[in-house]
């Protein structure tokens, strides 16, 4: 078997340190993606836990406003609705 000419390896070597140069430069473009999209992901994490509390907050102050004593604190206050008394109330039976 003879062995390669030296036009054979002029062509083979560059393309063969090309490859090698564009392989490293793909791995690099992927860490750096893989970076910045770690980075996103943190942030949106951290936007979600932040939504989260907020939401939380959100259905305490709604039972908290959905209590009898505050609706009738309400309709007393600003309605001035009041509770009729006994005698006033009647009973209609279908």
């Amino acid at each position: 078997m003879k062995a390669p000419s030296a036009t054979v390896w002029m062509v083979v070597l560059p393309l063969l340190w090309l490859a090698a140069l564009g392989s490293a430069a793909g791995a690099i473009y992927a860490k750096h993606r893989a970076r910045e999209l770690f980075v996103e992901l943190e942030r949106l994490n951290r936007d979600r836990d932040r939504l989260e509390v907020e939401w939380g907050q959100l259905q305490l102050e709604q039972s908290a406003w959905s209590t009898h004593a505050f609706v009738e604190n309400v309709a007393a206050t600003r309605l001035r609705m009041s509770i009729p008394d006994a005698a006033a109330i009647e009973v209609v039976s279908p």
